[in-house]
């Protein structure tokens, strides 16, 4: 299995402060990735095992559960993979970040933190929690009927036809064969909450 990478450019007026919204998920193709000096920030928030980051000079690698923020890097980043990942990040213009940090951006620079260290413990939680509660496309009750045009429509979708598009490139699954392996899901784990997708498909 490889890695799946989608990304997309938000709408106004977020894409004055951000670049791109990623989802990457599945066997990174390499155990360690350079990431270099670059004029913008970095949002991460993980949802699966801890990756691990060496920043700068550093001898030792630190490990980040709930994800990472870094402003402005001005030196290298090593990223060490597990070997499944899963995560959604954030490409932030230069200085983007600062209208949600509690603490200057440029204490940030060239020193990756935990969200936890940024934000605290009950806004990380409430933000892991999101894609499973969230009244949009994550929360597809697969229980009752779907109306596909209108769940495409609340999406922000122009039709049908895109969202089906991406809810593939995303998953891997068609819309109808979604529904299906959620429905098998929750009757071979009933009562469980379903706090991470895409599910897997056998």
């Amino acid at each position: 299995m490889g890695v799946e990478y989608v990304s997309r450019v938000p709408r106004p007026p977020l894409d004055g402060l951000i670049d791109d919204l990623y989802y990457l998920g599945g066997a990174p193709p390499y155990a360690r990735l350079m990431l270099p000096p670059m004029p913008a920030a970095l949002l991460i928030v993980n949802l699966g095992a801890p990756f691990r980051i060496r920043a700068g000079t550093e001898i030792e690698t630190a490990e980040y559960a709930d994800g990472c923020v870094v402003t402005m890097p001005t030196r290298g980043l090593e990223f060490g993979y597990p070997l499944w990942t899963r995560s959604v990040g954030v490409h932030v213009k230069p200085w983007g970040l600062a209208p949600f940090l509690p603490m200057p951006a440029t204490e940030l620079c060239d020193r990756p933190v935990t969200l936890e260290q940024v934000w605290g413990r009950p806004a990380i939680a409430e933000l892991q929690d999101r894609p499973a509660t969230a009244p949009t496309v994550f929360a597809i009750n697969p229980a009752g009927p779907i109306d596909w045009g209108e769940l495409a429509s609340g999406a922000g979708y122009f039709d049908q036809a895109h969202f089906s598009h991406d809810l593939r490139a995303f998953t891997g699954l068609t819309p109808t064969r979604y529904v299906e392996v959620r429905r098998r899901f929750l009757r071979e784990h009933p009562g469980h909450v379903l706090d991470g997708w895409p599910l897997p498909a056998d």
